[in-house]
């Protein structure tokens, strides 16, 4: 179950993100693109547990070096990650540049992420 709204979270956020940044599109309308956005949370998520971990773990002097501003980035960089990961699946998911939109879809989803986690209740 924690699985399951785990991806619902992830999909909202990534909506969110689409709705207010041009720069990141999933293609579909209605059923399609709630399917789509699915499976992009599902990728997201997986990029999220198992790459991210490493690289926070190995870039950790530079993120205490810039006071935690490099999360940012790693985060954006597994926003790219999982648009080319998309591509290659065929799944319609793309983020068009690094350094408007996906350090800012990477802000934003963090943020309805948090926000949802918050609301939500834990069990």
């Amino acid at each position: 179950m924690r699985a399951i709204l785990w991806i619902l979270v992830n999909a909202a956020a990534l909506a969110v993100a689409t709705g207010l940044l041009s720069g990141i599109t999933v293609e579909g309308e209605g059923a399609e693109r709630f399917w789509t956005l699915l499976l992009v949370a599902l990728v997201f998520g997986v990029i999220n547990s198992i790459i991210a971990p490493v690289l926070k773990i190995l870039s950790l002097p530079f993120i205490i070096l810039t006071l935690g501003l490099l999360l940012v980035v790693i985060n954006a960089a597994m926003l790219m990650l999982t648009s080319w990961v998309c591509d290659k699946l065929g799944i319609g998911f793309e983020v068009d540049q690094f350094w408007w939109t996906a350090i800012w879809g990477a802000v934003i989803i963090s943020l309805v992420t948090t926000v949802l986690e918050v609301v939500l209740p834990e069990n």
